[in-house]
Order: C-alpha cells, then sequence, then structure tokens
C-alpha cells in the first residue's frame, strides 16, 4: 500500500512550531486592536469572479496560479489567494460602512497558490491583512505603517533586508 503524504507545496504546522504560530499570531491581535483593528473571518472558499473583478481577469494569479474549480451547482469556486478581495466583499455585504464611517480590519488565515513549489514558497501559505476603510489620508497609512514596524519589534524582527 503506498504511503499517504501531504500534497507537494503544503506542509504541516508541526507542535514544535506551533508555539511560535501562535506567539506571532496573538502578538498580531494584541496590537492591531489597540490600534482600534477589529478582527474579520473570511471564507478560505469564494466565488471565482471576485478574483477575477478585483485581481483582474488578465494577471498571472487569475489565468494560472489560483485553485479553481466547479462545485455540485456547476458554479466556479476557489480557495482564496489573497485576503483584501474578500474582505472588501464582507465589508460591502455586510454594510459595515453603516456601523462606523472609518473601519478598521485585519484577517490571519491560509491562503493558496497553484504554483510551481519553490523553496521557501508554498501552495497554501499564511498570511495577516489589514484592511482600513474610509480614512483615505496619508496619517492612515501612517498609522499602519508604524502599527506593522510595532509589530515586527515586539516580534524580535528589527532590521528588514531590502
Amino acid at each position: 500500500m503506498e504511503k499517504i503524504t501531504a500534497i507537494k507545496g503544503i506542509k504541516d504546522i508541526l507542535p514544535l512550531d506551533s508555539p511560535v504560530w501562535h506567539k506571532v499570531e496573538m502578538t498580531a491581535r494584541s496590537i492591531f486592536e489597540c490600534f482600534g483593528f477589529c478582527e474579520i473571518r473570511v471564507p478560505i472558499m469564494e466565488k471565482t469572479a471576485l478574483f477575477q473583478r478585483s485581481i483582474g481577469e488578465t494577471t498571472d494569479i487569475v489565468e494560472k496560479e489560483m485553485y479553481t474549480f466547479r462545485d455540485r451547482n456547476d458554479e466556479l469556486i476557489t480557495l482564496r489567494p489573497e485576503a483584501t478581495a474578500s474582505v472588501i466583499r464582507a465589508y460591502i455585504e455586510h454594510n459595515l460602512l453603516a456601523s462606523d464611517p472609518v473601519t478598521k480590519l485585519f484577517t490571519i488565515g491560509p491562503m493558496f497558490r497553484r504554483e510551481r513549489p519553490q523553496k521557501g514558497r508554498f501552495r497554501q501559505f499564511h498570511q495577516i491583512d489589514v484592511e482600513l476603510f474610509g480614512d483615505d489620508t496619508p496619517a492612515s497609512d501612517a498609522e499602519v505603517i508604524f502599527m506593522l514596524m510595532h509589530f515586527l519589534q515586539v516580534l524580535g524582527v528589527e532590521k528588514l533586508s531590502h
């Protein structure tokens, strides 16, 4: 009988690594919440049209790199390749603007790309994403950059390579 292993480009997060993942995620949640961001959890599957419309039908991501399949109702479904499109869809669909004109959201979770696995690149990868709606001033951009720098500093990633 053939041994069943993980799909190439998708790796297990083993018990020895889990505390590091937990620390990164909890640090993100703690810092982002201090800056007024709220967590949103969006589905890992969306209608393919969402990504075609937001990313562009002729980009490499849409044409070659998305995990897309037909469901039982013959609808095209895609495993999310990035978080922004799903967060914006949820923001609009649930009329989050009505509760606060400035909405700060973050999400943490897996993303999927159907590219040939290479060293350090995976078909399933994890992303932390922040979105700020309703304030397009440079101050809001600066706040997000400052928050990210603080996050990295707390984690001990003090110097970024160019």
